[in-house]
Formats: C-alpha cells, sequence, structure tokens
C-alpha cells in the first residue's frame, strides 16, 4: 500500500473539487478502508481473491449500490463524484483489486438493473447487491471477440418459459468468487458476425451448466479474481431477461459513457496517488549525499507528472459534470478514458524509476500503480478502437 489514513501526512492535493457531503461519505470511507481493507489487503494479492467477507463489510458500510434508490436499499446518490471519492480512498491505500471489483459491479452491471430492469428484477437483485451478499460480473467479452461485440458467438435460444444459454466469456472480473453475471448472448439464432439488434442481456446467476474456469493470471490487480466462464445449456428463466429482446446492444451503447467514466476516474486517481507517493520518497531519500528531489532530472520528471495529472483531472472533472447533467456522450467519455489512461500509464513509469530498485519490486507500491495503470488503455474498449471512434464522430461532424 502507500499510506494508511492514519500514516499519510499529506491530503490528497487535487484539481478536482467536493462537498461538505462528499467529505463526510470520504470520512466514512476511509474508515472503512483502514479497518476493512488496508489490514488484510496484502493477503488477498497472494491468494489472488478477495473473500466474501469483504463485501459485506461493503454493504454494512454504505459503499455499495450508491445510485440505487432507497426503496431498494441503496444511498440514491447518482452524483458520481461519491463514486469518485471511494476510488480515490481505495487507490490511496493501494486497494486496486477491491476497486476494480467495485467498478465492474457499480458501473458494468448496476447502470442496466436500474434503467432497464422491471420493479421485481429491482426488488430481487438489488437489496443484495447493495448489502454485499449477491458479488455480480459483467460478461461481454469473449475469446476471438474481445471489444468487438457483434462477434459474440454465446446463444441463448427461448424454450418455453426459458433460455437455454451456451457459450463462453473471458476476462470476467469476479468470474469465480461471483454469484451472478450480466451474460450478452446472441438471441437471433444466427452464428455469425451479426446486426446490432441480434444481441440480448441476461441476469444469469450460478446454476447447473454455469461454470467457472481457471483463475487467469494477471500482471496486476491481483487481489481481484479474473477468470472464463462457461455455459452449458444453463436455464435461465425468461423473467431474467433486461429489457427488451435484441436490445442488448443498444443498451450497452447507451451506457458506454459511464463505463468509460470509470476508467478515465480511476486513471487520474492513479496519476495523483502516485505522483503524491513520489514527492514524499524523493524528498527522503538521499543519493551521493543529496535528495532525490534536489536533481533537475527529477524537478523535471516531477512537473511533467504534476501537469499531466491536473489535466487527467480537469478532463475528468468535466466529464462527471457532463454525466451528472445527463449530457455525457460516448465520445466525450472516450476521450477523457484515452487521455487520463495513457497519462497514468506514463506517469506510474516516470514515478516508478524514481524509486529505482525497490519500484521494480512486485509488492512495492510504485510497481502495484504501474501495473494497474497498464489495464486502463485495455479495459473498456481498446484506446485504439477508440481513437478511431472520436474520429469518426469528428469527421462526420
Amino acid at each position: 500500500m502507500f499510506y494508511s489514513p492514519e500514516e499519510r501526512g499529506f491530503s490528497v492535493q487535487s484539481t478536482l473539487t467536493f462537498s461538505e457531503d462528499h467529505e463526510l461519505f470520504r470520512e466514512a470511507v476511509r474508515e472503512f478502508v483502514a479497518h476493512e481493507v488496508t489490514p488484510h489487503y496484502p493477503e488477498w494479492e497472494q491468494a489472488h481473491i478477495m473473500p466474501r467477507s469483504i463485501w459485506q463489510a461493503a454493504g454494512e458500510a454504505g459503499v455499495l449500490g450508491l445510485a440505487v434508490p432507497e426503496e431498494f436499499g441503496g444511498a440514491q446518490l447518482p452524483d458520481y463524484e461519491y463514486q469518485l471519492v471511494l476510488t480515490q480512498e481505495l487507490a490511496t491505500v493501494g486497494g486496486y483489486g477491491f476497486a476494480l471489483a467495485v467498478h465492474l459491479q457499480q458501473d458494468l452491471v448496476l447502470p442496466y438493473l436500474l434503467a432497464y430492469g422491471t420493479h421485481e428484477q429491482k426488488e430481487r437483485w438489488l437489496p443484495q447487491m447493495v448489502s454485499g451478499d449477491l458479488v455480480t460480473s459483467c460478461a461481454f467479452t469473449e475469446p476471438g471477440a474481445g471489444s468487438d461485440l457483434r462477434a459474440c458467438r454465446t446463444s441463448a435460444v427461448r424454450d418455453e418459459n426459458s433460455y437455454l444459454l451456451n457459450g463462453q466469456k473471458t476476462f470476467i472480473g469476479s468470474g469465480i468468487s461471483g454469484d451472478a453475471a450480466l451474460v450478452l448472448a446472441r438471441t437471433d439464432g444466427s452464428s455469425e458476425r451479426a446486426s446490432e439488434d441480434s444481441f440480448s442481456l441476461f441476469f444469469v446467476e450460478k446454476s447447473e451448466g454455469y461454470t467457472p474456469g481457471r483463475q487467469l493470471d494477471k500482471m496486476g490487480i491481483r487481489a481481484s479474481d479474473t477468470a472464463e466462464l462457461f455455459f452449458e445449456n444453463v436455464r435461465v428463466p425468461a423473467e431474467n431477461l433486461i429489457g427488451e429482446p435484441g436490445q442488448g446492444l443498444t443498451y450497452i451503447k447507451q451506457h458506454l459513457p459511464q463505463a468509460r467514466l470509470a476508467i478515465a476516474a480511476a486513471s487520474a486517481v492513479i496519476s495523483r496517488t502516485t505522483l503524491n507517493a513520489t514527492l514524499e520518497y524523493v524528498k527522503e531519500r538521499k543519493v551521493f549525499g543529496s535528495r532525490v528531489a534536489d536533481f533537475q532530472n527529477t524537478r523535471f520528471e516531477l512537473a511533467n507528472a504534476l501537469m499531466n495529472t491536473e489535466l487527467s483531472e480537469l478532463y475528468v472533472a468535466r466529464a462527471i459534470a457532463a454525466f451528472n447533467a445527463g449530457e455525457l456522450t460516448a465520445e466525450d467519455a472516450a476521450k477523457a478514458k484515452v487521455f487520463a489512461s495513457e497519462k497514468a500509464c506514463t506517469i506510474t513509469d516516470r514515478c516508478l524509476q524514481l524509486f529505482g530498485g525497490y519500484g521494480y519490486i512486485n509488492e512495492h507500491p510504485a510497481a502495484q500503480a504501474f501495473l494497474a495503470a497498464r489495464l486502463l488503455p485495455i479495459f473498456g474498449g481498446t484506446n485504439e478502437l477508440l481513437r478511431d471512434s472520436i474520429g469518426f464522430d469528428l469527421l462526420a461532424e
């Protein structure tokens, strides 16, 4: 970890601003992180999985399902800055694995239930997700398809009052520890790359034929489990269909802004947290009788890191304001995601260099930040594909 809340001698100096209510929420999050995350996180990194108890503890602390309405047990806080506060506090102690797991549930599963779920579906699942008794995965990606969701082959065939689900998903966060998955499946009966109305979304609970595969050995963020999922004649009740049949890809497009905003926000947070930790280190570490901070190269590196961090934060602040107003487009969110994620990779790389040999040790916070940041240009749609989308949108104007 970087610093526990008690140990850190600095505040997160950010261009992002927060209200008094946000700061009250931060105090609650900080207490939860200090008692439930910080003491145990190294064990979770070694085990490559987190215990279910952390989810229940998070539920008791009120940090899950922030946007869920009060009638379903949530805090009814759709303002994305609350989620940003949670991400900041987890990143400050190096809790990237839990931050990722929470992001997968709160940014990639919950929005679909909130927007398209029936009242009965919300009553059934949302209170359990808020309490931490139900852990979910987002199962869109498949081997050979990646970001090209139209190439997905997982099928769901109607059989009276249910669907028979068959297929395979990969790179699924909480794939082993999760209880259910939001699954994208083709419902048009075809097997080739299909049209937009060929896919539907299903909330699939673990049952016979729903089998997690091997745990994938990731470079970083190792406390969160990632796995393949196999579905073999899984009988999914028809009432587990989310929204209308054939609208799966349309729904995903509508919620791309939140997914991309979450990655941009995480990128800015990792940049700021790593920069702050590096500042503390170079002021104390001496080489040849001088502090590392006293070398001109160090000042150049820190100046670049600071400017790029502040630019990322400004990008994120603008995106959050647009999201809260219901005006964030997929393209604008993509711009923030591409810029902030690539700057996070550069900043963590250059800061790691200033830690010297220590930064190369996997258990060191600088190494963990570097490895965590490296996921961000890939996750949620590769930056190459997002650049193409941004350019296409620009030329279409």
